[in-house]
C-alpha cells in the first residue's frame, strides 16, 4: 500500500511533455478567441465589424440616435411655441425629415456598397471557376488549383480565394472549406454553386465538369441579372421622372393659381364690394394647402423610390437612396422655393 502511494506521489510530479503544454495553451486560446466572437462579447471585440457585416445592424446606432434627435426637437419646439404648434408648424414637419435622414442614410450608403460587393464578386466567380477547372483538367489537385488561382486578381473576390487557399493549406477538408468559402461570400449564387461542387467532390465524380458547369449558369445567371436591371431601367427613370413632374405641377399650382385665387378674393374682399362669388378665393389659407402638399410630395418621394428599388433591383431597400434624394428634393423645395 505504501509502495502504490510512493508510486501515484511520483507519477503525480512527473511534468507534463512539453508538446502537451503547447497543444493546451493554444485550445484555451482558441476557445477564449472563440468566446470573444459570440454574443455579446462579439460586438464589443469589433463593434464596427458587426455594425458594418449587413447593412441592417446599423441600424442598432442609427435609430436610437434618430429617434433621441426627434424626441428632443419636440419637446423643444413644444415647449417655445406650444402643442398647438405641432397642428400648425412646420418645424414638426422638419424635425420629422431630418430623423428620417439620420436614421436611413447610413442604411442606403451600406447597403449600395454592399450591393456593389455582390455584384463584383458574382462577375469574378464564372472566371475563378473555369480557371480551378483548367488547372484541375491539367493534372493539378484541387488544393494545388486553388493554390495557383489565388495569386490571381479576381477583384473583391481575390481575399475570399487567399482564404480559402489559406484553410485548405492547413489540412481542412475540402468540402468543408469550400462551404465556408460559400458562407463567407454571402451570395445566393455562391452558396448555391458552392453545394454543387462540394455534393460532386463528395460523390467522386469529376470535379473539373462540375467547376465548368457551376462557371456557366454563375455567367448565365449575371448576364441575366444584367439584363433584367438594364431592361427595368427605363421603368426606374419613369418613377424618377414622375415625382419631378408631380412636383413641378404643385409649384405651379402653388404659385400662379391659388396664390392668384388668394389676392383676388382679399382684394375685393378689402375694396368692401360684393364677395359672394369670391368668397372662394378670399378663404384660402395659403399656407395650410402648401403644408398639405408638401406632405404629399414628401410621402410620393419615399414610397415612389422604394417602388424603384424593387423594379430595378430586386429589393425595396436598394431605392432607399432614391428615396431619401427624392426625400430631400421635396422638403427643401417646399421650404426655400415653393
Amino acid at each position: 500500500m505504501g509502495l502504490f502511494n510512493k508510486n501515484k506521489e511520483k507519477e503525480e510530479d512527473i511534468p507534463l511533455p512539453e508538446g502537451g503544454k503547447e497543444q493546451t495553451e493554444i485550445f484555451e486560446k482558441i476557445e477564449s478567441k472563440r468566446k470573444r466572437r459570440e454574443g455579446f462579447n462579439r460586438i464589443l471585440e469589433n463593434p464596427v465589424k458587426v455594425l458594418t457585416e449587413k447593412p441592417e445592424n446599423i441600424l442598432i446606432v442609427s435609430a436610437p440616435i434618430a429617434l433621441l434627435f426627434f424626441v428632443v426637437g419636440s419637446i423643444s419646439v413644444i415647449s417655445n411655441y406650444g402643442l398647438i404648434s405641432i397642428i400648425n408648424s412646420t418645424l414638426i414637419d422638419d424635425i420629422f425629415v431630418i430623423t428620417l435622414l439620420i436614421m436611413l442614410i447610413p442604411l442606403a450608403l451600406l447597403d449600395t456598397k454592399d450591393g456593389m460587393r455582390i455584384r463584383n464578386i458574382e462577375v469574378a466567380l464564372p472566371n475563378f471557376f473555369r480557371d480551378v477547372a483548367g488547372m484541375n483538367e491539367s493534372g493539378m489537385t484541387l488544393p494545388n488549383a486553388i493554390h495557383t488561382v489565388s495569386d490571381g486578381d479576381y477583384g473583391t473576390l481575390t481575399a475570399y480565394i487567399k482564404k480559402l487557399d489559406n484553410e485548405v493549406s492547413w489540412n481542412i477538408p475540402f468540402v468543408n472549406a469550400i462551404y465556408r468559402f460559400g458562407e463567407n461570400l454571402g451570395t445566393p449564387l455562391a452558396r448555391r454553386s458552392v453545394d454543387l461542387i462540394a455534393k460532386a467532390s463528395q460523390a467522386g465524380g469529376d470535379v473539373s465538369e462540375v467547376l465548368r458547369a457551376a462557371a456557366n449558369d454563375s455567367y448565365e445567371f449575371v448576364n441575366l441579372a444584367t439584363e433584367r436591371k438594364n431592361n427595368m431601367m427605363i421603368y426606374v427613370v419613369i418613377v424618377l421622372i414622375s415625382f419631378l413632374v408631380f412636383l413641378f405641377v404643385i409649384a405651379i399650382m402653388t404659385s400662379t393659381f391659388l396664390d392668384t385665387m388668394a389676392e383676388a378674393g382679399a382684394a375685393v374682399a378689402s375694396s368692401g364690394s360684393d364677395t359672394s362669388n369670391l368668397s372662394f378665393g378670399g378663404s384660402i389659407d395659403m399656407d395650410f394647402y402648401r403644408r398639405l402638399f408638401s406632405h404629399a410630395a414628401m410621402i410620393q418621394a419615399f414610397f415612389s423610390g422604394l417602388v424603384a428599388g424593387q423594379m430595378g433591383e430586386g429589393k425595396a431597400i436598394s431605392g432607399l437612396k432614391y428615396s431619401l434624394i427624392m426625400l430631400l428634393v421635396a422638403w427643401l423645395s417646399f421650404r426655400f422655393f415653393i
